[in-house]
């Protein structure tokens, strides 16, 4: 049981948490918006190369045992066809939100995409999942104490009936991206052409096309492989068609604003045929 002072206490914190301009209103009327604005708010959550950040010391960490669990739990669904990596990355990485993004946990994040993937491909009803939470807890209502975390599934089966993503159908005993060799055509670059990444495209919802090169010229280091443009194959379309993907290589000099390594300093990324223009 929660008291009013809890509940008050709660509602005022989440009113801190802000993901809009401090400068607008919520909910703005469309007067208050220009362009940079609207493009910054529909912006992938997870395209965040090149923004400006505190530094942060990297270092390897242990994973803690549920982080282990929700990795496993995420490859089981894989493996069974629930979903791909692209769904688990759109799902777990910008369908959260800005705030969600930025506020939790790598693998937090991870554990709720494969709350909502069962609920939203119909393996489990919401309310049944809540009801399985809750007993979840009560069950370690003292804590874990030493304890292991069992699973005690409500029931057991071989999963033969259950609805399959139909790219993973495709791609079994082949695998992904090899499943679509040769139905691309011919690639438009070859290694060594000049290329500009489209800058005219609007991004909603979803891409693997970082904001950070769009606009800037690169050479192509790599045909990689045929595949769907992660901006369908996320939605599982059957009938998405594969496209070259290449790896692009620019120079960090003319791709960051203020660069002061050297003139030789090199970056690259994989960007799919659609994205890129011969330069020049």
């Amino acid at each position: 049981m929660s008291t009013p002072a809890q509940r008050a206490a709660q509602l005022e914190l989440v009113a801190r948490l802000k993901s809009s301009y401090p400068e607008l209103p919520d909910a703005p009327p469309p007067d208050l918006l220009d362009h940079e604005r609207i493009a910054a708010y529909l912006k992938p959550v997870h395209d965040v190369g090149g923004e400006p950040d505190a530094p942060m010391k990297y270092e390897n960490k242990q994973y803690e045992a549920w982080e282990e669990l929700t990795y496993v739990i995420c490859e089981v669904l894989a493996w069974r066809g629930i979903w791909l990596s692209e769904e688990r990355r759109r799902i777990g990485n910008v369908d959260v939100g800005r705030a969600e993004y930025l506020g939790l946990p790598y693998y937090g994040r991870w554990l709720l995409s494969v709350a909502r993937i069962l609920v939203e491909k119909h393996h489990i009803g919401l309310t049944e999942l809540t009801e399985r939470m809750a007993e979840v807890k009560a069950r370690y209502a003292g804590g874990l104490d030493g304890r292991a975390i069992e699973a005690r599934p409500r029931f057991e089966g071989d999963g033969s009936g259950v609805k399959r993503n139909s790219h993973h159908l495709h791609a079994v005993g082949k695998g992904d991206p090899q499943v679509y060799a040769g139905q691309a055509g011919t690639p438009a670059f070859r290694v060594g052409d000049r290329v500009v990444v489209r800058d005219e495209l609007p991004v909603l919802f979803y891409t693997r096309t970082p904001e950070y090169v769009r606009g800037a010229t690169g050479e192509i280091a790599a045909v990689a492989y045929e595949s769907p443009a992660a901006e369908d194959e996320t939605w599982d379309r059957p009938d998405a068609a594969p496209e070259w993907f290449y790896v692009v290589r620019f120079t960090m000099a003319q791709l960051w604003h203020g660069y002061t390594g050297t003139s030789a300093d090199t970056l690259q990324t994989e960007i799919p045929e659609h994205w890129l223009r011969a330069a020049g």
